[in-house]
């Protein structure tokens, strides 16, 4: 039985690499080659059901769509697909908007070839997802810190998502929700029509998707609304 395993990242040495590694294994099949998160969301879309991966082993620091918008995204629109970080990045902050995210595992670059097809394959057989012990720790002391802190229901102040909306595109967002067109939008806000058109494109820029219906989606998914 095969692994079918997508790699994102923005290093053509890197995606090549991996990619021998692991189909050394045996156990894996490497379905998609991506070269950044957008990238990697076009060829989702162009791939048949039965071709879709399994793991997507995600960089994180990209042009275009970063790793954690891409987890964003993806495990919004694929939720079968497991999301599992594969960075040189081991600072407090990029793990907790990469679990924030959705991000199912988080390895280390510097861990040997064999580890990382070990764990996959463990996750593959236990469910469980796969951390680097580096992390593990990290983790650890975080969440004993109390400084992990994935939902905080009691803040009044809205949290700051990875996508950046701002406080205006929030709003309009919130006035999607609701099924406003353009001009009923402006009238609300006080704005022109043209102008909530440009702010809605905007949103849709930053949340990487192309439609009201897709940015809705999404926005739920994340807890955005």
């Amino acid at each position: 039985m095969f692994i079918k395993i997508a790699i994102i990242d923005d290093k053509a040495s890197n995606r090549n690499i991996l990619k021998d590694k692991l189909q050394r294994h045996g156990h894996f099949r490497i379905t998609l080659v991506a070269e950044d998160g957008k990238d990697f969301m076009q060829k989702m879309r162009e791939l048949p059901e039965e071709e879709l991966p399994d793991v997507a082993l995600m960089d994180l620091e990209m042009p275009h769509m970063d790793g954690v918008d891409a987890i964003a995204v993806g495990s919004s629109f694929y939720p079968t697909v497991k999301f599992v970080v594969l960075t040189i990045f081991d600072d407090e902050d990029k793990i907790f908007k990469a679990i924030k995210a959705g991000a199912y595992g988080y390895l280390l670059k510097d861990e040997n070839a064999e580890n990382i097809s070990e764990m996959l394959w463990q996750m593959h057989e236990s469910g469980a997802g796969p951390i680097s012990p580096g992390i593990a720790h990290k983790i650890l002391q975080l969440v004993q810190n109390n400084d992990l802190t994935l939902v905080k229901k009691s803040s009044p102040i809205p949290q700051k998502t990875f996508f950046d909306l701002t406080q205006r595109e929030s709003e309009i967002l919130q006035l999607l929700v609701q099924g406003l067109i353009y001009k009923e939008i402006g009238s609300r806000l006080q704005i022109s029509a043209n102008t909530a058109k440009k702010h809605v494109i905007n949103i849709y820029q930053k949340l990487h998707v192309n439609s009201r219906a897709q940015a809705l989606h999404l926005a739920y998914e994340k807890g955005m609304l």
